[in-house]
């Protein structure tokens, strides 16, 4: 910011809301923990934003995913309900959790009926803070759900690797296999294509059901 002629309104603006901002902040630091923070090369702008995720994260309830939502995310068994209906049903919560802000990664491995009982069982109750921000996210990693890929009796798997092999059988990329196999000094078991692609709503662009 340009101090050398007289600022205008917008970094007056700025100022201020700099200076209420770190009043703001700095109750949640007990200790000198924000004073060894390093804003010198930041321009204002950047560090009020900076500021404000930091702000909206300590300030964020803890609350059940479900209950993110007015009203109350609810669903039915998944054995209540036949394949069309599940179906319906699965794909009006995956768009209440995006307008939610809350995004499933790595679902393609996952049948419907997988995914449904996932959401209900797992997603929808655990409690996660809800950070209130436009651009923030909250992404799920489903590759942890799910059945393993099969692999041979005498194959042998360091734990980090035998919790990642769904990722890495359906989801990394040849570089990424690579860089694993010389990590770990192992052969991963062959690259799959995922059973159930779906075209699922992304953080990276807009998205419309059908």
């Amino acid at each position: 910011m340009n101090f050398t002629n007289t600022p205008t309104p917008e970094e007056v603006s700025c100022l201020l809301q700099n200076a209420a901002l770190r009043d703001a902040i700095e109750p949640f630091f007990e200790d000198d923990t924000f004073g060894d923070i390093d804003f010198f090369e930041m321009p204002t702008e950047v560090e009020n934003r900076y500021l404000e995720s930091m702000l909206a994260w300590e300030q964020a309830p803890v609350l059940p995913v479900g209950r993110w939502f007015s009203p109350s995310i609810i669903l039915e068994p998944g054995c209540n309900l036949d394949e069309p209906q599940l179906r319906e049903e699965l794909w009006a919560v995956i768009e209440r959790l995006y307008e939610g802000r809350i995004v499933l990664d790595f679902t393609d491995h996952l049948s419907d009926r997988e995914l449904y009982n996932l959401i209900r069982r797992e997603i929808l109750p655990t409690s996660v803070k809800r950070v209130d921000l436009p651009d923030n996210y909250f992404h799920w990693d489903c590759s942890v759900a799910g059945k393993r890929p099969e692999t041979s009796a005498r194959d042998w798997y360091p734990e980090a690797v035998a919790e990642s092999l769904i990722w890495l059988t359906y989801y990394a990329d040849n570089a990424e296999r690579s860089e694993w196999e010389v990590e770990y000094c192992i052969d991963l078991p062959p690259a799959e294509i995922p059973p159930f692609p779906r075209a699922m709503p992304s953080a990276r662009f807009e998205w419309c059901a059908d």
